[in-house]
């Protein structure tokens, strides 16, 4: 529903961890035992789609199509419905200092494009998932946590959004190569307080409740090459049926987050392997890396941003009573573009996460030499997710940031160079 907030953000959905300072090592992992090489060897079946699951995937598409369309026609509607000029003048007949105009511009136009999106927000994220299955969450928790997400954005919007628009002001031929630059500390400074800040506005952070569990993830961690790190379960059982684990934060924010349904469905071998996987992404520096890459995709972004919005505000601006790309009111219009741009970025963006993903598996079967545990626990999460074992190629090329779980489980079947006695690809960044 925040199309620019989403546009300049694309990088946080796909990022998972803040990178760790790695150590060298030629730590190897213990050494199994004959039975337990024995079942190493028996390949993982990957499962066959249940109905629901397929039901879940094929309507699937129509529900994502519909997000993308309502992303492009909401803020459309505002503009050429007139409200969006209308809604300025009358901001600026009460304040006179420009950036305040802009942001309480912002402030309003999220909270009615969110009120014109919650009919789909609700059948998609609340009747839909409960229909499969997929939720336990209350209408008034749903509705709680919705609300707690339009604040987030407006109170980043309202305080951050002033800056490209005086940037389009200052600098009308080059401000998209100006706020590419600035996705670089912003995306950041995201990042390092979101685990402190945001994240605890909707999850319930607190201690691990299995001890024994708890001890293997840090000696898994500091085999890993991650010192200091603090592990907290979030209880999401009361909302959701859905598994998930991750690594994040840097410095003193740095915490290894499962969900309690995570360590509920998968057993603690299986919960070490996803560690694992988290772990990698941490410590092979993918959020470093990714800010990066999706800066430059962004950056890339805002130039075809830049010259759509010219062309239609040359063409139309007048007959919409827009002052230029840097009136306020032109928001929706950027926003509106920023869906076309959005979409037409993220098959490159979803590759490159592919490709972190995939490194991430290898890094998790290499740490803990678990094939059978890797897989099982990817053959888990499937059922557990309602997820499809090998959708449809163009589903993968435009939708998908991790690789299919058939292609998932296959690697974890095949990957085994330690057997061969051939180098491993990260052994290097392992803690001593």
């Amino acid at each position: 529903m925040q199309r620019l907030i989403a546009l300049v953000l694309m990088a946080l959905a796909l990022l998972v961890a803040a990178p760790a300072v790695a150590q060298e090592s030629t730590a190897a992992a213990l050494p199994l035992m004959e039975d337990e090489l024995a079942e190493q060897r028996v390949p993982v079946a990957v499962p066959e789609p249940t109905p629901a699951a397929l039901r879940y995937y094929e309507t699937g598409h129509w529900v994502w199509a519909a997000s993308i369309a309502l992303g492009i026609a909401v803020p459309a509607l505002i503009l050429w419905s007139g409200l969006a000029g209308a809604l300025r003048t009358r901001i600026e007949r009460s304040v006179r200092f420009w950036p305040l105009v802009a942001g309480l511009f912002v402030a309003a136009y999220f909270a009615l494009d969110w009120l014109l999106s919650l009919p789909f927000a609700y059948f998609a994220g609340f009747v839909r998932q409960h229909a499969y299955g997929m939720s336990n969450q209350s209408l008034a928790a749903w509705l709680q946590e919705d609300a707690i997400g339009l604040g987030v954005t407006i109170a980043i919007g309202a305080s951050f959004i002033w800056l490209p628009l005086l940037l389009i002001r200052r600098l009308p031929r080059m401000w998209w190569l100006a706020t590419g630059a600035l996705c670089v500390p912003f995306i950041s400074l995201i990042l390092f307080v979101k685990p402190i800040w945001i994240d605890p506005l909707t999850d319930n952070f607190a201690a691990m409740q299995n001890a024994q569990l708890e001890t293997r993830i840090l000696a898994l961690a500091e085999r890993a090459g991650i010192e200091g790190a603090r592990v907290f379960e979030v209880d999401k059982s009361a909302d959701t049926n859905r598994v998930n684990a991750y690594v994040t934060g840097f410095g003193g924010t740095k915490r290894i987050v499962l969900w309690d349904t995570l360590l509920a469905k998968l057993s603690p071998e299986q919960v070490l392997v996803v560690m694992g996987h988290e772990m990698g992404h941490y410590v092979m520096r993918h959020v470093a890396i990714g800010i990066c890459v999706y800066s430059a995709l962004l950056t890339l972004g805002f130039l075809l941003l830049h010259l759509s919005a010219r062309a239609v505000l040359e063409r139309s601006g007048a007959r919409l009573g827009l002052r230029g790309p840097s009136d306020p009111a032109a928001l929706p219009l950027l926003l509106a573009l920023a869906g076309l741009v959005q979409f037409a970025l993220m098959p490159a963006a979803m590759a490159f996460s592919r490709r972190q993903e995939h490194e991430a598996d290898r890094f998790a079967l290499e740490l803990t030499r678990d094939n059978h545990g890797c897989a099982n626990a990817f053959a888990s999460m499937l059922a557990t997710n309602l997820g499809v074992p090998r959708p449809d190629a163009w589903v993968v090329w435009l939708r998908s940031s991790h690789p299919s779980v058939g292609e998932r489980i296959d690697f974890c079947n095949a990957y085994r160079p330690w057997e061969n006695g051939e180098p491993l690809r990260y052994e290097r960044l392992f803690g001593k």
